[in-house]
């Protein structure tokens, strides 16, 4: 990522919608029934959603887009998918444009943005927990079913729902506080805690080993579904030096979503 060169902003042409499913193809290599059509993208950002572009000198290189969504009477922007190029990851691109969503997502008058992410992705879950201040408190299993991405390893493609309450006193905290290097501070009672181990990479791309993820999953998915009905939410997420991760989980306060 070169500096000066990168740019971030809303799309709004064909070409540009066209290219959002191109590094769509190409990060998450479905199989074309899978792929978000051409003209999803078109609709999301026709009726309020986002469709949101990082370019590099031009390029894209990645993207975030999302649909409109409501629960309970309240409206909130769901966050589809963020995708980054190769080439361009481990920079803070990724952060980045979820700050951009963040923004634009206020300037329309929302308060929440919710996606969904695997919680075997140890640097997925820690930029979302951690670096971003999301919390999570719903499992869905096997959202998508036995996806073709070879991301998914054949397994069931478990998700946690993120919740990221964009006004709310952790989340700006954790983003006005503090520099680049900044994580979330403790300021909560773990009250469970949940592994995920580095090899899970390893063992999902092999066959000889996947019965060993299906394993990590399975444990975990009872774990969470237990701590969730417990009225336990994640609030923390930590990584050590050997690459493990460690989904930390606490109580939640419905009082604490927003900032007054």
């Amino acid at each position: 990522m070169t500096p000066g060169t990168m740019v971030i902003r809303k799309c709004h042409s064909l070409d540009e919608m066209s290219a959002c499913v191109a590094v769509q193809k190409e990060v998450w290599n479905f199989s074309d029934v899978e792929l978000v059509p051409l003209r999803m993208f078109v609709v999301a950002e026709k009726i309020g959603g986002q469709v949101i572009g990082g370019f590099d000198d031009g390029r894209m290189v990645a993207f975030a887009f999302s649909l409109l969504g409501a629960r309970g009477g309240h409206s909130y922007l769901h966050s589809q998918m963020l995708a980054v190029r190769r080439e361009y990851r481990n920079a803070g691109l990724g952060r980045q444009i979820k700050l951009f969503q963040r923004q634009d997502a206020l300037a329309q008058g929302f308060e929440l943005i919710e996606w969904t992410f695997d919680p075997l992705e140890i640097k997925n879950s820690y930029l979302n927990v951690e670096r971003l201040g999301a919390i999570a408190r719903r499992y869905s299993v096997n959202q998508y079913g036995i996806t073709s991405s070879p991301l998914q390893g054949g397994l069931p493609s478990d998700r946690l729902v993120a919740e990221w309450w964009l006004k709310s006193k952790r989340v700006e905290n954790l983003l006005q506080s503090a520099p680049e290097t900044t994580r979330l501070s403790r300021d909560f009672e773990t009250l469970k805690v949940i592994l995920v181990p580095t090899e899970i990479y390893e063992w999902k791309a092999s066959p000889a080993t996947r019965a060993r993820a299906l394993e990590v999953q399975e444990s975990n998915r009872r774990d969470f579904l237990q701590a969730f009905s417990e009225g336990l939410a994640v609030l923390g997420y930590e990584r050590d030096q050997l690459g493990n991760g460690k989904f930390l989980l606490g109580r939640w306060d419905e009082n604490w979503s927003y900032s007054n």
